[in-house]
């Protein structure tokens, strides 16, 4: 098992790459800066630092199981706020963590059909491609565990991050939402300066995070009860803007790949308002 991003670069963590999906085949291949997407894994990405032994020593069912892809939707409301699940605490990858509505894409999928048949089970959205204009924002090489000093690789994905733009306001698509208990725990949207705090607290880093101005200690979420009933409550903004942990049970927080992908929002966004 070896690093995708490691293939197109021997030092870095993030290249621009070319990609397509045709005949079941989810295609990288390299390309001149300013021409592709961003390819980006963790500083921590466990794939960099496996020892040859270590590789060997992956079961071969890990190892047979090669890459999947997944898509993870970023909605965008008119009203330019973005909307963040958290996984389950019985799920076995990557439990209690905020990240956006996506999965596996299946045989004879688009992205873009994947993307919008995951945000239909897991948030009741039902979106039709002509209700949204799409936009590829970028790739995360995504490992689990996320650090070899929380275990041997596990699962290794390609995860595409997609924009959807749609001219309905949060407060109609909240309205809309029906979450599937069996996979989201609640559901919260994120505005930019929000999403700022968020990316401030950069995984693999230490120290304490600096408050931003502006930003309310405390965020209401949406909670999910086993039932599927929606009901409001406050969440404390340092659990947003926990780390990943080195060791030990994982936190609640924002995963890595969704703050690079969140980072790639803000940068969009920014180019909108630059354009008007």
């Amino acid at each position: 098992m070896n690093s995708i991003t490691g293939h197109f670069t021997e030092t870095l963590d993030e290249v621009e790459v070319k990609c397509s999906l045709e005949n079941n085949r989810f295609t990288l291949c390299e390309c001149e800066k300013g021409r592709g997407i961003p390819l980006k894994r963790a500083t921590f990405c466990p794939f960099k630092y496996l020892s040859v032994a270590e590789a060997a020593a992956i079961p071969l069912d890990v190892q047979s199981r090669g890459v999947d892809v997944g898509v993870a939707i970023l909605l965008q409301s008119a009203n330019q706020k973005v909307l963040l699940t958290r996984r389950t605490s019985s799920l076995r990858i990557f439990p209690n963590v905020w990240v956006p509505p996506g999965g596996h894409v299946e045989l004879d999928e688009r992205l873009l059909d994947a993307g919008l048949r995951e945000l239909r089970e897991e948030t009741g959205l039902k979106l039709d491609p002509g209700d949204v204009s799409a936009q590829l924002l970028g790739l995360w090489e995504s490992v689990f565990p996320p650090m070899l000093s929380r275990g041997m690789p596990q699962r290794h994905h390609v995860v595409t991050y997609m924009l959807l733009n749609t001219s309905l306001t949060h407060q109609q698509l909240q309205a809309s939402l029906r979450p599937e208990p069996a996979e989201v725990s609640g559901c919260l949207w994120v505005d930019a300066s929000l999403v700022k705090a968020i990316v401030s607290a950069v995984d693999g880093e230490e120290g304490s995070v600096t408050p931003l101005e502006g930003v309310a200690p405390t965020i209401s979420v949406s909670e999910v009860s086993p039932e599927g009933v929606l009901s409001e409550s406050d969440l404390p903004l340092s659990v947003l803007c926990n780390r990943a942990p080195n060791s030990g049970e994982d936190v609640e927080r924002v995963s890595t790949g969704t703050k690079y992908a969140l980072e790639l929002w803000l940068k969009n966004l920014e180019g909108q308002g630059t354009r008007c």
